[in-house]
């Protein structure tokens, strides 16, 4: 077990079922966000037109019910945060209170993000998700331990196998998931340096 404190063996927490496929970037985040100069306050923001209409009413939706309040994982169907790459998405997920992710595949460049933020993704197949799904929808207290090392989600006695990307894994039990996110962050930097090395070909 490492001993850096930023290391990340766990997620527990009660969960907020997300149904449906292929819910992109942004339908999670819009894209007048976007122009936002820092992160802060994205996290009331996140799913905002699938939330509220244009005259600021409550429209149905997991994250405006109050069952799921306080929730820190996440449960998610197929192809979750595919789109284009704005960071923006996994900062207001995170933002919003959700610590762990649970789904049957994500958008690679937002999986990526997300690692880089210290918020780990597993994934498992379609049936354990929509069980996973209707055991929160029936009982939104349900507790849930994801477990880094083991590879586990457990809840309410049950134990079940997921998958985690291994880089993604050994990042954040290690501790160097911030590393990586300062290294996307000075990407420009370092590209500016690489740019001024001679070249060997």
């Amino acid at each position: 077990m490492s001993t850096n404190p930023a290391a990340i063996t766990k997620v527990q927490g009660r969960a907020v079922p997300m149904p449906g496929n292929d819910i992109d970037t942004d339908r999670i985040i819009p894209a007048r966000y976007l122009r936002s100069v820092t992160f802060e306050g994205l996290g009331s923001e996140v799913f905002k037109d699938e939330r509220f209409a244009e005259d600021g009413s409550k429209k149905d939706h997991p994250f405006n019910d109050d069952r799921y309040a306080g929730a820190t994982v996440m449960i998610v169907g197929r192809n979750f945060g595919c789109g284009s790459s704005r960071e923006h998405a996994p900062q207001a997920i995170m933002r919003s209170g959700i610590k762990g992710i649970i789904g049957e595949s994500f958008g690679e460049i937002f999986a990526g993000n997300c690692t880089s933020l210290g918020i780990p993704i597993c994934t498992t197949d379609e049936d354990t998700i929509a069980a996973l799904q209707k055991a929160v929808q029936d009982n939104p207290q349900i507790e849930f331990d994801i477990d880094l090392e083991a590879q586990t989600v457990s809840y309410e006695g049950q134990s079940i196998d997921v998958q985690m990307n291994q880089a993604s894994r050994t990042a954040l039990l290690g501790g160097t998931w911030n590393t990586l996110d300062e290294l996307l962050q000075n990407e420009a930097m370092i590209e500016a340096v690489h740019q001024r090395l001679p070249s060997f070909a």
